[in-house]
Parts: C-alpha cells; structure tokens; sequence
C-alpha cells in the first residue's frame, strides 16, 4: 500500500505531465499507481479530475465523462462523506448534460457541507437553463450570502434574469450588475470567462470577412467552412452557433441549424436570438408542435414582448387551438407596442371570431379596436361591414362602408361591397351602381362582374348581358368556379346544353380545389340537363 509520502511523489510525476499538456501520460500514470493502491480516494480523484480535463478538451474526440464520474464514485467508496467529490460527480453529469442527475449530485454535496457556494451557483445555472428563473435567483443568492466576494457569476446570473423582465426596478439591476463588476477580480471562474470572451475579440477580422462574403455571394460552403474553424478554435462563442445556425438554414440543411441553435442555448439559455431563430426555422419546417415549446420559451424570457404572443397564437391557430390561439392574441393586443401593428393583430382577431367561433359580437368589438389605432386602414372597414352585414345589420354596415368611401371614393372592394349590401337589401337598382362603379375603378375584378352578372340574370332576366359580365369574370379569373357556374346556367336558358354541361364540368373541377361551392349542387345541374 502507498503511503501519503508516496501519494504526493505519484501526484507530482502526474501534475508535471498535466502541466507539459500530456494528458494521456498523466493518465496512464495515474492508473498504473492505483493498480498498485486500489483504494486511494486520492488518486481515483485525480484520475476523474484528468478524465474530466480530456472530455472537455475540444480537440479529443471521444467522451470522458463517464471515465470520470466512475473514479470519483470509486474515491466515494472509501469518502462517504466527501462534499467535494459529490460536487465532481455533479460537473461530470452537468457537462453531460444531464441536468437532472447533476442537481441531485450537487444537493448531495449541500448536504454534506451546506456553505458550498460553488454548488448552489451550479444549481442556479442549471435552473437558469431550464427556465425556472425564481429557483435560479433564489440559488444563486444563496450562493451570494455564503460567499459575497467570490460571487461575480451569481450577481450576473441574477442581473441577466432581472433584465428580461421590464417590471423590476432599473436600480435593482444597477445594483447587480456593479456587484459582479466589483467582485470579479476574487471569482477565478468569472475571470477565466471573461479572459475567454476577450479572446474572443481576435476573431472579429474573420467575421468582418465572413460578412462581406455573405454580402457579395450569399450564403456559401465557403462561409460554412470559415465559421466552422472559428469554433474549433473557440468553441465557447454562442455568437459562433447563431451565425452558423443561419448558414444552415439558408443552405436548407435544417437539421444541423437546429443542432447549432441548441448548442448556442446550452452555452447560454437565456440567449433571445438563439431561441427566436430556433423558433423560426421549426416555423419553417411547419413542426408547430416544436415551434410552440420554443416560442414558450421566448415569452418565459421576455413576457413583454407583443411580438412572441402573436407568434404562439399563430401556430396554435394552425394547430386547431382556436381558444388557447384567442387568448396569446389578445395579451398581444393588450401589451400594444405600436398603433399599426396592433391594430392588424386586432383584425386577424376579428377574423378568428367571425370565421371559427361565430362570436359576431367579439369580431365587432375587435374590428372596432382596430379601426380606434389606425382609421386610415380601408380593410378595416371592409372587415367591420362585412361582419354587420353577416349579423343583419345592414343600416351599420352601410354607415361603415359609406364612411369608408370619404377618404378611399374609388376603391373598387368598397363599391363591390356596397353592391352587395343593396342587392341583400332589395334596391336592384342601387346595387348595379356600385357593381358598375367597381368594375369602373378595377376592370379585372372578377367578382364585380360575376354579382353583377347574377343580377342581370336572375333579377333582371337580360341572359345575354349576364353572359358577357360572366365570360369577363372567367377572363380575368380562368380558375373562378362560380363564375363558369353562372355561365353554364346562363348558356343552358340559350339551349345549348352540351357547352353548358362542359362549363359546369369545369366548374366541378375547379371547384376541387378552390372549394367555392357544394359540389352536389354543380353535379345536379349536370344531372338536370339531360333529364
């Protein structure tokens, strides 16, 4: 058995090695020295701790993690009650990644020595990644309490979490952000990452060129290449990830972005445009389910952001989750980071309530809303007398339309509108106006042609003026179902039924995709002809 004389020599001979940055000599050293010491706690410690070394050595491509954590638990065998080599074991995990088995290793240390700051200050961090912000700051300041001098990371950690929340107090964030100032020089840990990230500073050349050639020739395997040995020498970067996340996804090589955008959150959780361009490229793959734990996560960092509840109600929408999408639209409506915008936010709620849920009423007071932030928005009057007219409220939407008309006299969508609200009212008269108003102001508007088409031949029986508007409408609209509709009835009062069951066999396959009408009712037509 070694002795401690013994021990310390061993230690020495594998400290020189570790030092000339001979980390597989020190290894072997060290396991030749326990074959002769099985249960040196001492050197199954220093294994784990050269083990852990390699692991994170960005240049070793196998994984030590497990090498380690296996020796730190041998050292435990005859350490039972060893705080520090709980806490080894809980690095281990954490670089791991799995946070889960590093918390339980880190209160495990707190149980054995409770005034371990390094150990809450981890639990702090691991909270910080899984979102539990309140667990975090409340860590972190248990970490402050035991050792307030050596405490810079946990007074940024806290600065960080109260700066995504524009409810706090700006000196309580001053206050933080001084202390971790004031506290760096005594956190080594701190220090190294700030030496880190200075370093950083040496690589802004290659990223100035990188941009430049991005500006000239797009996005390139060039530039992939370029960002790549960036991170090889300076895997700490979140900035690094993000920018070769994007590379990615402008080649379409979705699944790597993905794996850079996690990488940049894991490096730093509460890092806003990693999640955001996450969120986008999930967007863009149309995996909503993906898109919306992302987005959570966005409105879990910055509540107050308009922007993020509008996104997750979109893609609850296409989900089918009318309800839960109604409530983020209306928190966007109610945060209002600008008149315009809300205001469109506002009538795609208006919409929602007049098409999925049928709450004419909420679509009113919606549309309403809308019109009180930008009145000088034409659809939004659009939108309002639709929804009065769809109510039945008629003597409304005409006083919407007609207000409407003051400051936009030639929009032709208005004039449509109005001729549809006057033929639903009976004045036939008053409706071919504004129909021929329409087409005067827009003489491609299909559907001004085909209402007024149906007029001339269902209330006014002048079936070769109603064929002209609707050949017009088929003109300016070849794939507008309706309209061949309305001409095959029109051709068939002419007799010629063989050009009308073409027109409505037309209408029919149109109407597959652009589902304007009842297909039995077009098939029936076709049935009539010939019966």
């Amino acid at each position: 058995m070694s002795t401690k004389t013994d021990t310390k020599k061993i230690s020495k001979k594998i400290d020189k090695f570790q030092k000339s940055g001979n980390i597989q000599k020190a290894i072997e050293t060290c396991k030749d020295a326990i074959l002769q010491d099985e249960n040196n706690a001492e050197l199954h410690i220093k294994l784990g701790d050269l083990y852990m070394q390699w692991h994170l050595d960005i240049y070793q491509i196998q994984q030590y993690a497990d090498e380690a954590i296996t020796e730190y638990q041998r050292a435990l065998e005859s350490c039972v009650n060893s705080a520090e080599i709980y806490y080894k074991i809980a690095l281990a995990f954490y670089y791991k990644r799995e946070l889960e088995k590093a918390v339980n290793y880190f209160k495990l240390a707190l149980e054995h020595n409770s005034n371990m700051a390094e150990a809450h200050f981890m639990i702090a961090e691991i909270c910080m990644k899984k979102g539990d912000f309140v667990e975090a700051v409340e860590s972190a300041e248990r970490a402050i309490k035991i050792s307030p001098l050596t405490s810079s990371r946990a007074y940024y950690l806290i600065y960080c979490i109260l700066s995504l929340s524009g409810k706090n107090k700006w000196y309580k964030k001053i206050s933080k952000l001084t202390a971790s100032f004031l506290t760096l020089p005594f956190d080594k840990y701190a220090l190294k990452e700030v030496a880190k990230k200075i370093s950083y500073l040496k690589f802004l050349p290659v990223l100035f060129k990188t941009s430049c050639i991005i500006f000239v020739k797009g996005f390139s395997q060039e530039v992939l290449d370029m960002y790549r040995e960036i991170i090889d020498k300076a895997p700490g970067f979140v900035e690094l990830y993000i920018n070769l996340g994007r590379v990615y996804f402008e080649l379409k090589r979705y699944e790597d972005a993905i794996c850079e955008y996690k990488m940049a959150i894991w490096l730093d959780s509460l890092n806003l445009r990693a999640h955001y361009y996450l969120c986008q490229l999930y967007e863009e793959m149309q995996d909503f389910d993906n898109a919306i734990e992302t987005c959570k996560k966005l409105i879990e960092l910055q509540p107050h952001v308009a922007e993020f509840h509008c996104r997750m109600a979109q893609y609850l929408y296409l989900q089918g989750e009318i309800a839960e999408a109604i409530e983020y639209y209306q928190t966007a409506v109610t945060l209002n980071p600008n008149p315009e915008w809300t205001s469109v936010v506002a009538q795609t709620l208006g919409f929602i309530f007049q098409e999925n849920t049928n709450d004419l009423d909420a679509a009113i007071s919606s549309y309403q809303h809308a019109y009180s932030l930008n009145p000088s928005d034409i659809d939004i009057y659009l939108n309002l007398g639709n929804v009065f007219f769809e109510k039945g409220s008629y003597d409304n939407a005409l006083i919407v339309y007609r207000k409407a008309l003051e400051s936009s006299p030639h929009n032709a969508r208005l004039h449509c509108n109005l001729g549809y609200l006057y033929w639903g009212k009976g004045n036939i008269e008053e409706a071919i106006k504004e129909y021929e108003k329409a087409i005067q102001y827009d003489n491609t508007y299909d559907i001004a042609y085909n209402n007024l088409g149906v007029i001339y031949l269902d209330d006014l029986g002048r079936v070769k003026k109603a064929i002209e508007l609707f050949e017009a409408a088929r003109k300016y609209n070849p794939n507008y179902a309706l309209a061949n509709y309305n001409l095959a009835r029109s051709i068939a009062i002419t007799g010629d039924k063989v050009e009308a069951a073409k027109l409505y066999q037309t209408a029919l396959e149109i109407n597959n995709y652009t589902q304007e009408m009842d297909p039995a009712e077009i098939e029936e037509k076709i049935q009539d002809l010939f019966t």
